[in-house]
């Protein structure tokens, strides 16, 4: 059964926890992809999660945007969303936004357009056709323009921007859609190093404004985002530990399952 929400519906997050995962376990085939996997996110962190490939880290984003229903366990957003009772359209209204590792850009259509279509808005036939941006809205696109360090590519097409310049515009696309909480699968995976450290200084200055999670594999990138946050290592479905970056590099099972190979 599906959750109804209303557009003004708000996350609580009276206790300070936007995202409560508890023994979660998403199996396959008799394969338990998520293995009684306990996870929380609090309000206005970056925390990274990382780990080696089948650790289960795209299952736990599916389980959250609900692309994949879990065979036990519980998901909250905030204390009163049950996200495994939801489907991904509710999952996204309630205020959770996930980008891919490949950008998903309407690339005929410009920078500024793609920001546009992206916005919070009401979707509705009649409502669309007979729209008209306001001041609001057009300061809201110029900001995220600035933020995304796309504000003089806004009349390009989406098609001729760097790969790294797609990916700041989908995540400035999410951020149209005002998230509380931002999902980013491998966020700087086939960019240059000054677009990584350009990704880092974004991803840092989105940081309190938006609860997000960095599921990455690049340990440079990262150790630049993660400063003293707490860093998740999965390994076969579940956390094999927890820390500060410098914690889990110097964690003997990391390690081995992950970090030495």
């Amino acid at each position: 059964m599906s959750t109804v929400l209303k557009q003004d519906d708000a996350v609580d997050t009276r206790h300070g926890v936007i995202l409560y995962l508890e023994d979660v376990t998403v199996s396959f085939d008799g394969f338990k992809a998520l293995n009684k996997l306990n996870l929380d996110i609090s309000v206005g962190e970056l925390r990274c999660i990382i780990g080696p490939n089948g650790a289960g880290k795209t299952t736990m984003m599916d389980v959250i945007t609900g692309k994949t229903r879990p065979s036990g366990g519980s998901v909250f957003f905030g204390q009163s969303h049950d996200l495994a009772a939801m489907t991904e359209y509710e999952i996204a209204h309630a205020g959770i936004g996930r980008k891919f590792q490949r950008p998903t850009v309407f690339e005929h259509h410009t920078v500024f357009d793609n920001l546009e279509l992206a916005m919070k808005a009401d979707k509705r036939i009649w409502p669309t056709l007979f729209a008209r941006r306001s001041a609001q809205q057009d300061e809201r696109i110029d900001a995220v323009l600035r933020l995304i360090r796309l504000h003089d590519q806004a009349r390009r097409p989406a098609g001729l921007l760097s790969h790294g310049q797609k990916q700041w515009l989908e995540i400035g696309m999410l951020l149209m859609q005002e998230p509380q909480l931002i999902l980013l699968d491998e966020p700087v995976a086939g960019m240059s190093d000054a677009e990584t450290e350009r990704t880092a200084e974004l991803l840092n200055e989105l940081r309190g404004k938006h609860s997000i999670v960095v599921v990455e594999h690049d340990m440079g990138f990262v150790a630049e985002i993660a400063r003293q946050d707490k860093v998740t290592v999965l390994h076969e479905g579940a956390v094999l530990a927890e820390g500060r970056m410098d914690q889990v590099r110097q964690d003997e099972r990391v390690i081995e399952v992950y970090l030495g190979r």
